[in-house]
């Protein structure tokens, strides 16, 4: 049964629980019940590396419900007969979901959650509506997002943030715009968006610049005051990129600071130190938004000497790995 688990690694990324649960007492019990109701080992590993969350849910009547709508899915077959109440209503809306295109691990997360979206026939319907009318692929997982933030806001709310970003200068086709590029721009309250206008342009961008941000990356809207200030900083007077360098490249902002900006960035510091990069450092956008391996291509594996390579390594991984550790993981 263990083995289950260990071929399907996206489960143990997406529900880090199962190396919580007890093996003998939760995990095996329950995968041996699926096998009961007829599940292959095949069937086994494709319902856990989608829907991991089915291992932690309790009772063999709910997992069997869970496990019936799951194999309907791959079916195509109705399971609305042998349902009852609230879940006979979220089968029919997921049914409705999946006929729309909504990919099959998009409708395992929604069946095994709590979430409201999928429980009502009205309401859900309404939103369905809406969100198909704005124009969402309903093969995404935005189309998703876009319908969590309509179900669960009201008209009026939704009008009084549209206004903020009008205020900001964005036409209404604009806000409709970034909102199909990342639905939580129209789901954080308007008290956040009013915050994040202000940290933005009391770090020196106008208003302008800022609406030219969001557009081109409106999730930088959603993170704190805290964190956009520390990362600003950061680019600003540690690597001397302008703001307007910032403004080019707002996807900085949803960067780690600790696992890709830093590392990078000190590693740009120390060929500027060496004089092996010219007095300016090169563009946001060639040091922070290509690929580890791209970047170590770039700025450290093709120097000859040897200890340089080696330093460089130790300043990008923090020592955390060998060089020939990350030789073997760029060459996988």
């Amino acid at each position: 049964m263990d083995s289950l688990i260990l071929r399907s690694p996206p489960s143990l990324q997406t529900y880090p629980r199962l190396l919580i649960l007890d093996a003998k007492k939760s995990l095996g019990p329950r995968l041996q019940f699926l096998q009961t109701r007829g599940a292959s080992s095949s069937e086994l590993i494709q319902i856990v590396s989608t829907v991991p969350k089915i291992l932690g849910k309790r009772g063999h009547k709910t997992i069997s419900v869970y496990y019936d709508f799951i194999k309907d899915t791959l079916d195509h077959k109705s399971s609305e007969k042998s349902t009852q109440g609230n879940l006979k209503n979220k089968i029919r809306n997921l049914s409705v979901l999946r006929e729309l295109g909504l990919p099959q691990k998009l409708l395992f997360s929604l069946l095994v959650s709590d979430c409201g979206l999928v429980h009502g026939k009205e309401k859900f319907e309404d939103s369905l509506k809406k969100v198909v009318e704005m124009g969402f692929n309903p093969t995404t997982a935005n189309f998703v997002l876009a319908m969590r933030v309509v179900h669960g806001s009201r008209d009026k709310t939704i009008e009084e943030k549209m206004d903020v970003y009008e205020r900001l200068g964005l036409a209404v086709g604009d806000v409709w715009e970034m909102f199909k590029k990342a639905p939580s721009s129209l789901g954080i309250s308007k008290e956040k968006i009013e915050n994040s206008i202000e940290t933005f342009l009391g770090l020196g961008f106008t208003r302008d610049e800022f609406a030219m941000m969001v557009m081109r990356y409106p999730q930088c809207i959603v993170y704190s005051a805290e964190m956009v200030k520390k990362k600003n900083e950061f680019f600003v007077k540690k690597m001397n990129w302008s703001l307007k360098a910032v403004v080019s490249n707002p996807s900085g902002f949803g960067y780690s600071l600790k696992k890709r900006i830093t590392p990078r960035c000190n590693v740009i510091k120390a060929l500027m130190s060496k004089g092996l990069l010219r007095s300016k450092p090169p563009p946001m956008s060639s040091v922070l938004a290509i690929t580890d391996k791209d970047f170590l291509n770039k700025y450290v594996m093709m120097h000859n000497d040897k200890q340089l390579v080696h330093g460089l390594m130790a300043i990008f991984t923090g020592d955390r790995v060998s060089l020939t550790d990350k030789k073997a993981h760029l060459e996988q």
